[in-house]
Order: structure tokens, then sequence, then C-alpha cells
């Protein structure tokens, strides 16, 4: 194998290119910068990615149910397993007031 890196070299602009990229930037008006305000409201990428956290956190865990129970709620469409636990919590419900 070649121990030639196939990456392209990078090179820095110069100070007088970096000033002219600058320059152009900013005469740009649909690319000012941005304030101290805006930049002090920036939060990471991923603070804000995917499905919001849930209130009451569930746990992970394995179980093994009978076929039919299975089927059953999966034949009742999406949100099956929301269903699930619907019939579980109300099992419980019932089940510990007595106790």
């Amino acid at each position: 194998m070649s121990r030639t890196s196939k990456r392209p070299s990078i090179r820095m602009p110069s100070v007088e290119e970096d000033k002219a990229i600058v320059a152009a930037a900013t005469a740009d008006p649909d690319a000012q910068p941005l304030s101290a305000k805006q930049l002090k409201e920036m939060v990471p990428l991923q603070a804000v990615r995917g499905r919001p956290k849930s209130a009451n956190k569930k746990l992970l865990v394995s179980v093994r149910y009978s076929p039919e129970v299975v089927a059953y709620f999966k034949s009742t469409g999406d949100g099956w397993q929301s269903r699930m636990d619907s019939v579980l919590l109300k099992y419980v419900a019932k089940h510990s007031r007595g106790a």
C-alpha cells in the first residue's frame, strides 16, 4: 500500500485573502454576523435533536409473552406497545388498591 495520503492538503488563506473574504461576507446582506444575543442563545445541535424527553421515563426490559398476546396487540396497529403498557398499568392500578 502507498504511504502517501489521499487527503487534499489544506492551505490557509493569506492575510490579504482573509481580509477580502471577510469584506465580501460582511457586504452580503443575507449573511450578516450574528449578534451577541443570538450567539448567547445558541445551543449544541445534539441538545435539540431527536424525540423530546418524556416526563415518565420508561425502563427497557426483556420480557417473553405468549405469541397470542403479541399477535393480538400487533394486530391493533401502530402504538401497540403503548396500548400493552396501558393495559398493564390499568391492571396494576386495579390490583394495588387492596394491597
